[in-house]
């Protein structure tokens, strides 16, 4: 192995590991309902798609000032929320997470689901968030 190969092996590791603080801060934030701890976690460029919405892709939220709003509205619809980490996989620029959702709505209704975010990365910042979740 080269010198220049053993570089690119350490950022690639640098990088990784980034990823990885970046997806515990984002998931300690949901659960802290920090907004502020949401977005820092957030590529400049960001995107989130809703589980659900009128397009196959669910409701697209894009740009900062959207996602953010997105954001704050799961927080205000469910004032007891949290997300209970299963399983995460991080390859490359790509990162899936597996949860349980609990939360109460503003009208008493309980929830729990099962659900999954596919979250693609801008170096150490997630571009898009894509959520999927069991119907619920």
């Amino acid at each position: 192995m080269t010198q220049a190969q053993r570089a690119i092996d350490a950022q690639d590791l640098a990088l990784e590991a980034a990823r990885r603080r970046t997806l515990a801060a984002f998931a300690e934030a949901w659960n802290a309902r920090d907004l502020a701890g949401l977005m820092r976690c957030m590529a400049v460029d960001c995107a989130f798609h809703g589980a659900a919405g009128p397009d196959p892709e669910g409701v697209r939220h894009a740009g900062r000032a959207a996602v953010e709003a997105a954001y704050a509205a799961i927080f205000a619809a469910f004032p007891d929320a949290h997300w209970a980490p299963r399983e995460t996989l991080l390859i490359g620029d790509r990162a899936l997470t597996s949860w349980r959702f609990t939360g109460t709505r503003t009208d008493g209704t309980k929830v729990e689901v099962d659900g999954c975010d596919i979250l693609v990365f801008d170096q150490d910042r997630i571009a898009r968030k894509d959520s999927y979740r069991k119907a619920g």
